[in-house]
């Protein structure tokens, strides 16, 4: 998150290898089917079933000694060809001939010794350095080559005009193999390189520099040497190499890789430089040999911006401090970085320094570095990761006096906050803060810059963001990811904050508000934590949906259930609970209304159909069955002792006494009657009940006086009931007069069943009918039975 000022270095430090790529760059749009990769396979020939339309071809670290014609001419859109790390020992370019689109061509690190020249017109990267050639592989036809970027050669001697024939030519890259050069001692040679932007020169890596020949190059941007070896004596030797090749004005980049040296060589080198125009030096991976002792070192005026040193190994382990720290600490320079050593230290700047820029990357720094330093007045930017800091409020007691830092990234060191009860102190310059992958606890938020606008924290070991904190008005970007925080901050101490990152902790349930208290967000990123899918996070999810997608990074994906387990791996955006199972009083009401409808209902269906009624019935039914069950064996064996009950309304008792009764006794028949049969001292309902059980069938003669009498539903009720229980057919229905459907109530439901779903015998008002009507009763009654009485006789 540090947005330091050392890409601006990097801009130019790299500006030699942008040539290159720029340069060299071929651009393919018919896609990746059309590259074949056959490096590293053991192969000591191009393999024959090539695809044909093969445009990239890579045959690198190989046992391949020959090229032939016939190898590659059947691949006539070859564009890249990469034959580097084989044996091949002798080229005939013609063999490229049928590729007339082939640009790239990689032969370095073979054994070539010679090649045959050949028209070709296409190459726009040619390399065959690091091979056995005693003098430069130029042909004439390389003139040619006008869309030449990149040229990589080798060579055991060196003679000025060698490069003659591509003079005119103006390349972006030579890449110069000079590991094997060698002439005899004392003798010189040049070599003339007129138009190129950056040059590259390697050699032998471990006999030490003795190259002499003076190289003068035109329009030189960016030069590199490899494999430098120098001690005090050959120290001049390499001195004088560098003073044709940094006389012209256009070097604005030096970079020496691999380079061992003595301190005093190494001062002597800068002290060379100082006053040319490069303006950015780049050391990597630089040895200090035998001893380091003060030297002289005059800071003139330089045009020299930037001094970068990658990966110093110091074999001196008795020396002076100060000796090595002073030749850096007061270079009148804006940059420098020292990165990958074994500093422990670096000393303050004894006046006022030029410096804005210092990067100190993975060094043995300790919280003393730059204590009580008010020199660096000017310095923007400071980079202290990977080293031994551990005391944040030191930290910020470092910075005090640095009225002019922006920047400042301490980033994986030991730190930690609330050591100290004081108040930490901070320089009100800072904006940009990274303390990132420290073991920084809550209290961070109490030692911070006041004017802070970009502050990373992330893999720290913070669980909350305290409510009491210093208001951060300024905040606008602030990363917690890879902490252990459960929720999401709120803005109300960030009024500013526009950017969080806060993936990786352990926020289950983040707070449904969060957007409206954070009106300015546009960017968030709080996937990958572990979300418990309840209802709590319904709002949340309804809120991040309504949000671009812009806003939200790595949404949906990176934003799924943990919990509960049937929900694990579910996207959020696919997790839904309704309304009614998460809003308690939603629920609350949504019960008392439906229970109220279904009070209101059961009311209605008990008024509508007389349920109560029934329920009467019903009780009373069971209490007389329960009775029942206590009445001796003996006496359950006098059950039928009637063959017919008959159920009448009063009104109706003149028919049944002139007209039923007679008949069905004169048949022979028993009839059980209510005023003469039913036993006093027993509730009518039991009487109803004993009736009925005794008697084969039950008679009700209906009427519109039937459906009036109460009694009479009570008999029906009981009888039909009778009829489940017992399992026969026992009810006889006559219809003494009719009754229309709408007379008979609502609540007699029973008897409107009976009448559509049973047959009955109607009571003919013709004298004729009658004889019909009685063969009916009698042929309900076909079934002779032996009744027994009252005193236990026995009567057919």
């Amino acid at each position: 998150m540090t947005k330091d000022k050392e890409p601006v270095v990097k801009s130019f430090n790299f500006v030699c290898l942008m040539i290159i790529i720029v340069g060299t760059r071929i651009q393919f749009s018919d896609g990746s089917e059309f590259a074949v990769d056959q490096s590293k396979r053991g192969l000591t020939h191009v393999p024959k079933d090539l695809p044909l339309k093969t445009k990239v071809l890579d045959m690198s670290h190989n046992y391949i000694a020959e090229l032939q014609v016939s190898d590659i001419r059947f691949l006539s859109e070859l564009k890249v060809l990469r034959l580097s790390h084989n044996k091949i020992q002798l080229l005939d370019l013609s063999v490229f001939k049928f590729n007339q689109d082939l640009e790239y061509l990689d032969l370095s690190h073979n054994q070539l010794q010679k090649i045959s020249c050949h028209p070709i017109m296409s190459f726009r990267h040619l390399d065959l350095s690091f091979n056995d050639f005693k003098a430069l592989p130029i042909c004439k036809q390389f003139g040619n080559l006008s869309q030449l970027n990149f040229l990589g050669l080798s060579a055991m001697k060196l003679q000025k005009l060698d490069l003659l024939p591509i003079a005119h030519l103006h390349l972006s890259y030579i890449l110069l193999d000079l590991r094997n050069y060698y002439i005899k001692e004392n003798e010189t040679e040049s070599l003339q390189i007129l138009n190129a932007k950056t040059l590259h020169l390697v050699f032998h890596p471990t006999s030490l520099f003795s190259i002499q020949v003076n190289i003068s190059v035109n329009t030189l941007g960016c030069l590199q040497l490899t494999n430098i070896k120098l001690n005090d004596d050959n120290c001049q030797v390499f001195i004088k190499f560098l003073l044709e090749l940094t006389r012209g004005p256009t070097l604005l980049n030096f970079t020496l890789n691999h380079i061992e040296t003595t301190w005093k060589c190494l001062v002597r080198v800068f002290q060379f430089l100082w006053p040319k125009p490069v303006e950015y030096l780049n050391i990597y991976n630089l040895t200090i040999i035998e001893s380091i002792q003060e030297e002289d070192f005059t800071y003139s005026k330089t045009t020299l911006k930037a001094l970068k040193i990658e990966h110093i190994t110091n074999q001196v382990f008795i020396f002076s401090q100060t000796a090595l720290y002073t030749v850096f600490s007061e270079m009148n320079i804006m940059m420098l970085t020292i990165s990958d050593t074994p500093f422990i230290h670096m000393l303050c700047p004894h006046a006022p320094s030029t410096f804005k820029f210092l990067n100190f990357t993975q060094n043995v720094f300790t919280d003393s570095i730059f204590e009580k330093c008010s020199t660096l007045v000017k310095l923007e930017t400071l980079i202290l990761q990977k080293n031994g800091l551990k005391d944040l409020f030191k930290v910020g007691l470092m910075t005090k006096d640095m009225p002019s830092l922006e920047i400042l990234d301490v980033s994986w060191n030991s730190l930690e906050s609330g050591r100290h009860k004081e108040n930490c102190t901070w320089v009100e310059s800072i904006v940009v803060l990274n303390l990132s992958s420290n073991t920084l606890t809550d209290s961070v938020f109490r030692c911070l810059p006041p004017r802070i606008k970009v502050l990373d924290l992330h893999n720290n070991k913070i669980k909350s963001i305290p409510k009491q904190v210093i208001k951060l008005e300024a905040l606008q970007e602030l990363n917690v990811a890879f902490n252990s925080l459960t929720d999401l901050p709120g803005c109300g101490s960030f009024s500013s904050l526009s950017v969080l990152v806060i993936d990786h902790n352990s926020v289950s349930h983040p707070s449904a508000d969060f957007f409206q208290s954070c009106q300015k967000m546009r960017s968030i990123k709080a996937g990958n934590n572990p979300f418990q899918c309840t209802c709590e996070l319904r709002e949340f999810v309804k809120n991040i949906e309504q949000v671009s997608s812009e806003v939200v990074e790595g949404w949906p994906d990176s934003y799924k259930c943990d919990y509960p387990e049937s929900y694990r791996g579910t996207p959020l955006k696919d997790f839904h609970m309704s309304e009614l199972s998460c809003n308690i009083t939603l629920l609350i009401v949504t019960i008392g209304a439906t229970m109220l409808v279904l009070a209101v209902t059961v009311t209605f269906l008990c008024i509508y159909l007389d349920l109560p009624w029934y329920l009467r019935m019903v009780c009373q039914w069971t209490q007389t069955r329960r009775r029942a069950r206590n009445v001796p064996l003996e006496e359950l064996q006098r059950n039928l002792q009637f063959h017919a009950f008959i159920s009448y309304s009063e009104h109706d008792s003149a028919w049944v006494k002139n007209e039923l009764v007679p008949y069905l006794e004169k048949e022979g028949m028993q009839v059980c009657l209510h005023e003469r049969n039913f036993v006093p001292g027993k509730s009518i309902v039991e009487n109803i009940i004993n009736c009925i059980e005794k008697s084969y069938k039950s008679i009700f003669v209906l009427s519109p006086n039937f459906v009036q009498s109460e009694w009479c539903h009570y008999e029906l009720y009981f009888a039909h009931h009778n009829l489940f229980h017992e399992g026969s057919n026992n009810l006889i229905l006559i219809l003494l007069e009719p009754i229309p459907q709408n007379s008979i109530p609502n609540k007699y439901h029973k008897l409107r069943a009976l009448m559509t779903q049973r047959t009955y015998l109607q009571w003919p008002k013709e004298k004729s009918k009658r004889g019909l009507f009685w063969a009916n009763i009698r042929a309900t009654f076909n079934v002779k039975l032996t009744l027994v009485t009252e005193n236990n006789d026995v009567k057919s």
